[in-house]
C-alpha cells in the first residue's frame, strides 16, 4: 500500500501543471489563482496579449519570444505554482532578467514569518517502538523558507523588472525600487495579506492574496497606495495625487490612468477638463507597437514617489462640493479597435481607482 501511495504521489507531481493537485491543501490560494492574471498569462485566456501578438512579425515563424514568462512551463497552461515556487535565484541581464530553477523534484521555495531560517523535508517519525508514526512536512513537496527573494520581492524580478526591445528602448520597466528588506515591497503590495487560511493542514487566520492585485483583478487593494488631495487658491483650485509606489503608476505602455473632476454647486453638477497620464512609445514621430519603437514620444506617467499637481482655473465658493475620480483604462481606447477588441466591453470601460470628496469651507 505505501509503495501505491508513492507512486501516486509521484504521478501527481508529474503533472503539477494541474491546479487540482495543490488544491487538496490549498483550496482558498488555488482559488484565488485561478482568477490571476499569473493564471490567465497566456494567448489562450489573455485577450490583450493575444492581440499584440497576432500583430509580431515572429507569430508568423513561430518564434514565441514572450514563452519566457508567459508560459514558462515549456506548455500552454501559463504560468503554474511551480512557476514561481522553483525559482532559487534571479539572474541580471541589460536587455531583460532571467529566472534561475530548483532542479530537484518536489522541492519549493517560499516565505513565512517566524520561519526564515527553516526548511521542512517531509518524513515519517516513529515513536513506541515504531508502534505510532506522525509525518513531518507534506508528501507532495519539501519546502524551504531561507531564500530571501520570497520575502524582499526580488522572486518578481525574473520576469517584473525590465524588457528592452530589439531597438534598446525599455518597452516596460518597473526597476527594482520594489526590492526591500523592509517594509513594502513588490510582494507586501500585490500579494497583501488576506482574510483565510494559507492550508487546511495547518489553519491560519491570513494568507498571502495569490490572485495578484493588479489592473485587471482586485485593483482596489493597490488604492491605498495613492493619494489625492486638494488645495483652493485665489485663480482656482489644485488636485494633487500622491503615488507612493516605488514604480510608475502605469507600467504597460496600453494603460492610460485618468482623471476626472466634478464641482457640484447649488444642485448642480460640472464636469470639469479630464487629465489623462500616458507613456507612448513610437518611431519617429508616429505611434508604434513596442517592438518596432525607438523612443518615447510622450510620457505624461506619474512618477513613483511623486506628488502630481493638476490645477483647474475654477474659483470655488463655500458649500462647494468637489469630487476626484483617478482610475485607468487597461487598453488606450485610441488603440482598441486597431488590436480588434472592440467587443470586448470591459476593456473599453473606465475603472476607478481612487476617489476623493471634498467640501469647500
Amino acid at each position: 500500500m505505501r509503495l501505491l501511495l508513492i507512486l501516486s504521489i509521484f504521478s501527481i507531481w508529474l503533472f503539477a501543471n494541474d491546479l487540482n493537485t495543490c488544491k487538496g491543501c490549498h483550496p482558498i490560494i488555488v482559488n484565488e489563482f485561478e482568477n490571476s492574471m499569473h493564471k490567465k498569462s497566456t494567448i489562450k485566456e489573455d485577450k490583450i496579449h493575444k492581440a499584440i501578438w497576432d500583430k509580431h512579425p515572429l507569430k508568423k515563424k513561430g518564434d514565441y519570444t514572450c514563452a519566457k514568462c508567459h508560459t514558462p512551463n515549456g506548455s500552454h497552461s501559463g504560468i503554474t505554482c511551480l512557476s514561481c515556487h522553483t525559482i532559487t535565484n534571479i539572474k541580471k541581464h541589460s536587455k531583460e532578467n532571467e529566472n534561475i530553477y530548483e532542479k530537484r523534484d518536489k522541492y519549493l521555495y517560499s516565505a513565512q514569518k517566524g520561519m526564515e531560517d527553516k526548511k521542512v523535508v517531509y518524513k515519517e517519525e516513529s515513536s513506541w517502538l515504531g508502534l505510532f508514526t506522525k509525518t513531518v512536512g507534506s508528501p507532495y513537496h519539501d519546502i524551504d523558507y531561507t531564500n530571501k527573494i520570497f520575502y524582499n520581492g526580488e522572486v518578481c524580478m525574473g520576469c517584473h523588472s525590465h524588457k528592452k526591445n530589439s531597438h534598446g528602448l525599455n518597452v516596460c520597466k518597473t526597476g527594482n525600487k520594489g526590492v526591500r528588506e523592509n517594509g513594502d515591497n513588490c510582494i507586501t503590495c500585490h500579494m497583501p495579506k488576506v482574510e483565510g487560511s494559507a492550508t487546511n493542514i495547518r489553519i491560519s487566520k491570513k494568507h498571502a492574496f495569490h490572485g495578484f492585485a493588479g489592473v485587471i483583478n482586485k485593483p482596489e487593494l493597490l488604492s491605498k497606495y495613492i493619494d489625492i488631495d486638494y488645495k483652493n487658491s485665489n485663480n482656482g483650485f489644485d488636485i494633487i495625487i500622491q503615488n507612493k509606489a516605488p514604480h510608475n503608476l502605469m507600467l504597460q505602455p496600453l494603460r492610460v490612468a485618468q482623471l476626472r473632476v466634478t464641482l457640484t454647486r447649488d444642485g448642480k453638477t460640472e464636469n470639469l477638463k479630464v487629465h489623462n497620464f500616458v507613456r507612448i512609445l513610437g518611431t519617429k514621430s508616429k505611434p508604434s507597437m513596442p517592438w518596432l519603437a525607438t523612443k518615447v514620444l510622450k510620457d505624461t506617467m506619474i512618477n513613483p514617489n511623486e506628488e502630481r499637481v493638476i490645477h483647474f482655473n475654477k474659483e470655488l465658493k463655500k458649500g462647494d462640493k468637489i469630487e476626484a475620480i483617478l482610475g485607468f483604462y487597461i487598453v488606450n481606447p485610441k488603440m482598441i479597435k486597431k488590436l480588434g477588441l472592440e467587443s470586448d466591453k470591459k476593456i473599453k470601460e473606465f475603472i476607478p481607482l481612487k476617489r476623493g470628496y471634498f467640501v469647500v469651507q
